[in-house]
């Protein structure tokens, strides 16, 4: 914030979107950014933060989740976000295991028109714990009854103090814990520091988005992934640009809403999942307006691209004139580390691109020695980036395990756990986890390829591959597609993807199954949850359900099982 001051302090730096459509966007400038930002830091200094301590903040999209982060940054405290859609059992999971000392949230927020009440989860997550203050935010006008240790956000701002001195901290000082969202066992703190990740975040933001000085940025995702911390708070604020947030849904109140956004707004940059656009190729290009005239640059994240996704992307929304920027990172890296930068490319559907600038990866094979070309596991070469994640919270030998050893042997690169294809002079396409992969008989095959593939059929609009046991070749693949709204011969569908598998990767990669469901199941972010999937065909637990935003698809699923 204090950067800017002189020269922005007029100049907006949020405009935050509410989703119910009769509240009017709120827009902040940097100057009073910056005095709520001090007011807040005083408001945890009064109530005991010191620096070093965990705050653990539980907000949905709204303005006082931005406050919170950069609050505890002034004051050189470490916040820890949680998601705001996870369940309780997950919320005090990562309050007792990061020993935070004070929780930040909300009443709740709004998501397609229907109230989420956060106070409810709160309580039932808080019980127990050694939390000194809960701190609510009021998104509605309700009447809620705080207890003893609890406050509301806006009666606390009303006496604080409008400034707050910078805390001095090393480099090295932590900024932030944030959890993976683990499929299975305890959820992992990452680490991350406080120089190299500002560093990190604002040249990636700069460079990879071609950003000028008046420029608006839009990315879509939660704050609550590693991909809101850098690309929504901060390296958009580093660089003294405006940053957009939305609350809600992109298909309320209708499913346009997305694309008028960016037109009522004038945003330049649209940064969001693959897994999004594939939703809205498949809600029809009726929705898209003929002109989205403000934008310059796409990106996506999360995962990898195919490659008629990426084509309808450039086609549809950038009318076939804008670069789009395919990002390859992790919550481990902090901020981008593999793209083709705009003006430069390469741009190839499908593929990441280069490592950026200053950075070094590489494909490894299954003995750590570097290929020149050819798949096998993505590594980042030494000296290492400055945003790498400095350590698992409380698990120093977790963080040696998972990211410094390969096939039980300790090794001098990052291993990063995807699976890549290295193409030669430094263009590498991601696959994939590298857990993401199906043993058929013997030949290892990624899931990414295989989806890739099935992608190609006119009619696919989502699509998941898992595999199941197989007594004769090990594991057997398996794909649910949900196809575009299309009346269609089941059968005659079935042979026309088996035939572009087999055309496309070969005989050994022909799905053994496969199924036509309504939906796939999905996190809020968008991201399909596989191990549901392969846990219905296996018969097994299905595991933690808490970050699910479409779970009625699971009974659908198992009736096309024929389990229920």
């Amino acid at each position: 914030m204090d950067r800017h001051l002189e020269k922005k302090a007029n100049h907006t730096a949020l405009i935050w979107v509410p989703e119910p459509i009769n509240e009017k966007p709120i827009k902040l400038s940097y100057g009073k950014l910056y005095n709520d930002v001090n007011k807040f830091a005083n408001v945890l200094k009064n109530l005991g933060v010191r620096k070093g301590d965990v705050v653990c903040i539980y907000l949905p999209l709204i303005p006082e989740v931005i406050i919170s982060m950069l609050a505890c940054a002034r004051i050189g405290a470490i916040h820890n976000i949680v998601f705001s859609a996870f369940s309780s059992q997950a919320l005090k999971a990562r309050i007792e295991d990061g020993k935070a000392k004070i929780l930040i949230t909300a009443d709740g927020y709004y998501r397609k028109r229907e109230k989420e009440d956060l106070k409810k989860k709160t309580d039932e997550a808080v019980n127990g714990t050694k939390l000194k203050k809960i701190i609510f935010v009021k998104r509605f006008k309700s009447n809620i009854k705080l207890r003893k240790n609890e406050a509301w956000y806006h009666e606390l701002m009303k006496n604080a103090s409008e400034y707050c001195e910078l805390a001095i901290v090393d480099s090295e000082h932590p900024l932030f814990i944030l959890y993976t969202s683990g499929t299975t066992g305890k959820p992992k703190g990452i680490i991350h520091d406080t120089g190299g990740y500002a560093v990190q975040s604002y040249y990636t933001t700069k460079w990879n988005f071609n950003l000028k000085d008046d420029d608006i940025m839009w990315c879509t995702a939660d704050i609550g992934w590693i991909t809101g911390h850098t690309y929504l708070c901060y390296g958009p604020l580093l660089n003294g640009l405006t940053t957009l947030m939305y609350e809600g849904s992109p298909d309320y109140p209708d499913q346009g809403r997305f694309w008028k956004i960016i037109n009522e707004h004038k945003v330049n940059v649209f940064y969001t999942a693959p897994t999004a656009l594939r939703l809205f190729r498949l809600w029809g290009d009726k929705w898209i307006p003929k002109k989205l005239e403000s934008l310059k640059i796409l990106g996506t994240v999360g995962e990898p691209i195919d490659k008629e996704t990426w084509l309808w992307y450039f086609d549809k929304i950038g009318h076939k004139n804008l670069p789009i920027i395919d990002t390859w990172w992790q919550t481990e890296t902090g901020t981008h580390m593999i793209n083709s930068l705009p003006g430069i490319g390469p741009f190839i559907p499908g593929v990441a691109g280069k490592s950026f600038p200053g950075t070094r990866h590489g494909v490894v094979d299954d003995k750590g020695g570097l290929l020149k070309k050819g798949k096998g596991w993505l590594v980042q070469l030494p000296p290492f980036a400055p945003a790498m994640l400095r350590g698992v919270w409380g698990d120093k030998e977790k963080y040696k395990e998972k990211y410094w050893t390969l096939n039980e042997k300790p090794i001098k690169f990052y291993i990063t756990g995807d699976s890549a294809i290295q193409y030669g002079k430094g263009i590498i396409r991601i696959l994939g986890r590298s857990d993401d992969v199906i043993k058929v008989a013997g030949h290892r095959l990624s899931t990414a390829e295989i989806e890739d593939a099935v992608h190609d059929h006119y009619l696919v609009g989502d699509v998941a591959v898992v595999s199941k046991p197989d007594t004769l070749k090990g594991e057997a693949i398996v794909v649910f597609a949900r196809l575009k709204n299309i009346a269609m011969d089941e059968e005659k569908t079935k042979e026309e993807i088996n035939d572009i598998i087999l055309k496309g990767i070969g005989p050994i990669a022909k799905p053994k199954e496969i199924y036509f469901v309504d939906d796939l199941p999905k996190t809020r972010s968008g991201k399909i949850m596989r191990r549901i999937l392969k846990a219905l065909l296996r018969q097994e637990p299905l595991g933690e359900l808490s970050t699910i935003v479409n779970p009625e698809c699971i009974e659908k699923i198992k009736k096309s099982l024929n389990l229920s």
